[in-house]
């Protein structure tokens, strides 16, 4: 059987291997694939039914890559907020750590895309060392969320030394991972690395499926498995035009995660990122999309529907709007479109 670094090895990078594997013959991506790097590893290759279906347009580049005039570098202002490379310190009590800048597969819509999986993203030991300074002389960080790239490319023994440096600090209460590996390339999910994680709780993973098609046996047993070591599995996905913006797909998508033991965490409106505005609906989309949700299936399946606001201002939840009246009483629609009332509390109740 093939190891996964096996499998990563053979993946297409160039715009020969896109060409020989996958017929796509479109000479104008070579540009796109010198501005931003192409992974696509053979597992996630043979998801792809059709060109343009919703797997390719994840993994495929695309010549609006480069027509973008509307979006940013760095929309959420993580360079900015940095006070150490790759720590970023967002919100007060928590910081997001960029340990790894390799990718399994590099998605197109990715809001990194300016430096992931180039030499612009540098990381070595210093760089995590300058990290694990930063934390020491912070208290008030009581959660680290480690990403990338994806922390999870990186070699066994790595992770866990990463992970120790971390449960050593006395502050840190929770360590949350950032991965798209259970769902781009699920035989990275072994069991020395699960005994790993397993070594560190609490310790939460969000995942990433952006379409039902991802869900296969091999990514269910991988989650399967995180599962069963005791991880909370949360899944963050992006809203995505021509892959998965419409209430069916979502649909089906949520109520498969529940049935391989993730959470519904996050409905993301695309980033700002320069290279992605070709993926991004009108929130409205979104916002319709939850209505049909509400109501119509399990509580346990519905992801929070949020913006991650420019500037690095933080998430912000999106909702349909079913309050109709406030006073006394308060006028609202339930999921059918009927009207109710509840009476506020207040003197006399």
């Amino acid at each position: 059987m093939e190891t996964w670094q096996l499998i990563l090895q053979n993946s297409i990078t160039t715009l020969d291997g896109l060409k020989s594997q996958l017929e796509c013959d479109n000479t104008a991506l070579g540009q796109v694939i010198a501005n931003f790097p192409m992974r696509i590893n053979p597992y996630f290759a043979k998801l792809i039914q059709s060109p343009g279906d919703p797997i390719w347009k994840q993994a495929v580049p695309d010549i609006a890559e480069m027509a973008d005039t509307v979006c940013m570098v760095d929309p959420l202002e993580e360079d900015n907020l940095s006070p150490v490379p790759n720590l970023v310190h967002k919100y007060p009590d928590r910081v997001l750590f960029l340990v790894s800048n390799q990718c399994a597969m590099y998605c197109r819509f990715c809001t990194r895309k300016r430096k992931v999986g180039t030499e612009r993203m540098h990381i070595d030991d210093a760089t995590l060392a300058s990290g694990y300074e930063y934390l020491q002389n912070h208290p008030e960080v009581r959660e680290v969320l480690l990403s990338g790239g994806d922390p999870l490319l990186l070699p066994d023994e790595k992770i866990s030394k990463i992970l120790n440096t971390l449960r050593a600090i006395p502050s840190i209460e929770v360590i949350r991972i950032g991965t798209r590996v259970p769902s781009v390339l699920p035989m990275r999910i072994t069991t020395h690395l699960v005994a790993i994680l397993k070594a560190h709780h609490p310790l939460y993973i969000n995942t990433h499926f952006n379409h039902p098609a991802e869900i296969t046996k091999e990514s269910s047993l991988a989650c399967t498995m995180l599962a069963d070591a005791g991880i909370p599995l949360g899944c963050q996905t992006v809203l995505l035009k021509g892959v998965n913006d419409n209430a069916q797909t979502i649909k089906d998508l949520m109520l498969a995660l529940l049935r391989i033991r993730v959470k519904p965490y996050y409905l993301f409106q695309a980033d700002l990122t320069w290279g992605t505005n070709h993926f991004r609906t009108p929130t409205e989309t979104g916002i319709a999309i939850m209505r049909k949700l509400y109501g119509h299936i399990s509580g346990m399946a519905i992801p929070t529907l949020a913006l991650d606001a420019p500037g690095g201002k933080g998430k912000i939840p999106l909702a349909p709007q079913y309050i109709l009246q406030k006073g006394k009483d308060l006028l609202f629609e339930n999921y059918l479109g009927e009207v109710c009332t509840y009476p506020e509390a207040g003197e006399g109740f």
